[in-house]
């Protein structure tokens, strides 16, 4: 399956210890892959990865110190060779596209199985755009190589969806900003529409993916 004349040097970048564990064991389980670092942050990653030799990153989308998006986009500057397949329990078109977008060569939903994963690490060191099979009966590739649209918002708007990232409720947000709740209302279903869901966790999901709103 890989090439034999030397292993496959893979890094794993993902805050989520059981998610490390499970990826670290598909890797290590098969001949011509070598896990050469695993990292729960950007800033570990960026510290370490030009002391060490890699060919593939498999890169969670929402680190703690960053978003896949922008770091996707700043290691292909860095390193255009590197290949970088996406880790993330997000499904939304929107967000596939952003990373593939980026310079992602594949998006693996982290509930993949082993046979899953190694077919899409394999995929993307051919040289091919891959996405983990669930994915690929929702999505076609064509569509999802078409540029996506950052939605344009108003500083009213950002700041009620970084409240509203914070947890906050209408009656607070209201509060807060010195408007009615009846405009928090409005300006929520403005978003909605602007994010095309209509649910206000996902926008605000979109939002941080597209480095519109801070983690």
């Amino acid at each position: 399956m890989w090439d034999n004349s030397r292993n496959i040097r893979v890094i794993i970048v993902d805050d989520h210890p059981l998610v490390i564990e499970g990826i670290k064991n598909v890797i290590q389980g098969n001949d011509g892959l070598e896990l050469v670092g695993q990292f729960g942050s950007a800033k570990a990653l960026s510290d370490c990865l030009g002391m060490i030799e890699v060919d593939l990153v498999l890169l969670d989308i929402t680190l703690p110190d960053g978003n896949g998006i922008s770091i996707c986009k700043e290691l292909k500057k860095s390193y255009p060779d590197l290949v970088i397949i996406a880790l993330s329990n997000l499904s939304e078109r929107s967000i596939i596209k952003q990373m593939l977008q980026s310079g992602a060569s594949g998006y693996l939903l982290k509930t993949a199985d082993p046979c899953d994963i190694l077919n899409c690490m394999q995929d993307a060191l051919n040289g091919k755009i891959t996405l983990s099979s669930e994915l690929k009966e929702n999505f076609d590739m064509a569509v999802l190589s078409e540029p996506e649209e950052i939605p344009e918002l108003t500083i009213r708007e950002k700041q009620i969806l970084q409240l509203l990232a914070a947890g906050k409720t209408s009656a607070e947000i209201a509060a807060d900003l010195f408007i009615s709740p009846l405009t928090v209302k409005t300006h929520r279903a403005t978003l909605l529409h602007k994010f095309e869901t209509g649910n206000i966790l996902t926008a605000v999901n979109k939002a941080r993916e597209s480095g519109i709103i801070p983690r």
